[in-house]
């Protein structure tokens, strides 16, 4: 299935992806090696892998490896993140170009952060459930396994999740977000 967004929205068309907590998002599964995750990439386009920083000696080599849907200079429609130590952890779509993924009927990728919370709100008091906040202010839905972030799309702050499991050193999926995601935030780049 495709969702088909408004032309203004500054939002790509998208192919739907579960999200399965602890398991995975679309053809990802938490805890794959580097060359498994560049298998599965290979039905979505290219593959770039590159290095990690090193910023916290508690953790071990990581590496980032960015799915392109089309030629080689567009923008990465999904980032994995792959530890030595436990394997695909953390999967990001991008807010433009990434797949839609859906949390119990509330669409993740590439919303306006308000309609976002909208959402998450009206949700949480429908099924009698609790929504959390992002650095950013914004209500989103509760599930550990999504971090959500805010990324610049022009000049609106759109959601980018990120779909995690805890990585080694960690204890929290919020402990086990890659750097490259804290730079890529809404303070980060703006795409468009």
């Amino acid at each position: 299935m495709t969702f088909k967004t408004e032309a203004d929205s500054g939002v790509a068309d998208r192919d739907e992806w579960s999200y399965a907590p602890t398991l995975g998002v679309g053809p990802f599964r938490f805890g794959m090696t580097v060359d498994e995750v560049v298998e599965a990439a290979q039905v979505l386009g290219q593959t770039q892998v590159s290095d990690c920083a090193r910023d916290y000696a508690i953790f071990s080599p990581t590496w980032k490896i960015d799915v392109r849907r089309g030629a080689a200079s567009s923008p990465p429609a999904v980032t994995a993140y792959v530890s030595q130590a436990v394997g695909l952890f953390c999967i990001a779509a991008d807010a433009v170009h990434g797949p839609q993924v859906g949390y119990d009927g509330i669409l993740l990728v590439g919303r306006d952060l308000s309609e976002l919370e909208s959402d998450a709100i009206a949700h949480a008091e429908a099924v009698d459930g609790c929504f959390r906040y992002m650095p950013e202010g914004y209500a989103v839905p509760d599930d550990p396994g999504v971090v959500m972030s805010g990324q610049l799309v022009g000049q609106v702050t759109r959601s980018r999740p990120l779909f995690m499991v805890t990585r080694d050193g960690a204890y929290t999926e919020w402990d086990s977000m890659p750097s490259e995601e804290y730079r890529h935030g809404c303070h980060g780049q703006s795409t468009t």
